[in-house]
């Protein structure tokens, strides 16, 4: 297929509810629970819709699944089924002729509510037990430290440099203001 170049197709203007989330693979799991839970909490939505296709489905079970542990009484719907996707390939090379390719792909749709679904619907699942839903629970971090006590590690991202000595600050002395030396 090096050989070709994807023609890319004018995306059809679907508009989208507000109570709709479309997950995609690369977006953030953070950003979507975010999203949702202030959609029912704040915004007064009864109901949500999550969608999705392909790999994108397992970040949504997941989404979705931290969210009913989060507030409670929420009922929930889930329809799976798939799509035909058609992409056409326009040649590089003069000889050649255009290649179309269709892909079965599949989707998911998750409905959150508020208010009971349709019990019989197959994907229904019923609200979870009260003990097992934990509210968001906001800290105030306007104190010294965070609510899981100091931090120590790794500071960011990257391979691992080792532990080194910790400083008073919790974090490696190597990575901090007071850069002490190692003693033998």
């Amino acid at each position: 297929m090096d050989r070709y170049q994807r023609v890319e197709k004018p995306k059809a203007e679907t508009p989208i509810d507000e109570n709709e989330i479309r997950i995609t693979s690369q977006g953030r799991m953070r950003s979507y629970i975010t999203y949702a839970m202030t959609l029912l909490q704040e915004r007064g939505s009864n109901e949500i819709v999550f969608k999705a296709m392909g790999r994108a489905i397992n970040k949504t079970v997941t989404i979705v699944e931290l969210i009913k542990r989060r507030i409670v009484g929420l009922h929930q719907n889930t329809v799976i089924g798939s799509t035909d996707i058609t992409d056409t390939w326009e040649p590089l090379e003069e000889g050649l002729l255009p290649l179309e390719t269709t892909r079965h792909v599949s989707m998911i749709t998750i409905t959150l509510s508020k208010k009971e679904l349709n019990r019989s619907s197959v994907g229904y699942q019923p609200p979870l037990p009260a003990e097992q839903v934990k509210p968001l629970i906001e800290f105030d971090y306007d104190g010294e430290g965070s609510p899981n006590g100091p931090r120590r590690g790794r500071i960011g991202r990257g391979r691992s440099r080792g532990r080194g000595i910790l400083c008073h600050y919790g974090i490696s002395c190597y990575t901090c203001c007071h850069k002490i030396s190692k003693k033998n």
